[in-house]
């Protein structure tokens, strides 16, 4: 699927918001029409930490979950291959799906504020092999030097940012018909579901080419 304005009126028109848990599908329709996002909206939200390279020439986003198995096993390939390519801007869009503990987790490393904090935090969480409850949230990030009680004061100080920054991640993704975590758009091209280093390495190169 490849992300421009006719992806959005389409998808739209019937999309709902996805949630996995208790081992079962749940689809939650909206009660008001989603509206319709501008690709600059997805790929370049001001709110929006970015890892990588700022100044990269290559936009990859990912719809993720700190509790989605998938994108946890799939993360360490993805920063990998970030790293080893140099030029490319990575947005991790919180889209917490799984319960309670994955809106503590996208709360806490959103209110980690610098860059190498939430770089640090995140990845922490993503380390993580299994479910988490709120307790393991908050025990893994002290376990990797920070103090989650802080953070999450930090995220309540500006949490209409973050709230407002969620909130569009959702509206996004329901606008997308995406179907659960994680979901990658890689230049203009929505590819949903898990990735491995090679078709990753291959979906970049088919988005600078532009096929």
């Amino acid at each position: 699927m490849t992300l421009n304005r006719r992806t959005f009126l389409a998808a739209s028109a019937g999309a709902g918001v996805v949630l996995l848990g208790g081992g079962a599908w749940t689809m939650l329709r909206q009660s008001e029409p989603v509206s319709e996002p501008r690709v600059e909206d997805v790929l370049h939200d001001p709110d929006q930490p970015v890892l990588g390279n700022p100044e990269g020439d290559l936009t990859i986003a990912e719809f993720f979950d700190y509790q989605c198995p998938f994108c946890k096993r799939g993360h360490p390939d993805l920063m990998a291959e970030v790293e080893a390519d140099g030029n490319i801007r990575l947005m991790m869009k919180d889209w917490p799906i799984f319960g309670g503990a994955s809106v503590l987790a996208a709360q806490m490393v959103l209110g980690a504020v610098d860059p190498a904090g939430y770089a640090a935090a995140q990845a922490a969480l993503m380390a993580t092999s299994a479910r988490l409850s709120e307790e393991d949230v908050r025990a893994t990030l002290r376990a990797a030097g920070h103090d989650p009680e802080e953070m999450l004061k930090r995220y309540r100080q500006e949490r209409q940012k973050w709230d407002g920054l969620m909130g569009r991640n959702a509206q996004q993704a329901a606008a997308l018909g995406l179907q659960g975590t994680p979901a990658f758009i890689i230049g203009r091209t929505v590819h949903a579901g898990a990735l491995d280093r090679d078709r990753l390495r291959a979906a970049i190169a088919a988005a600078r080419s532009g096929t």
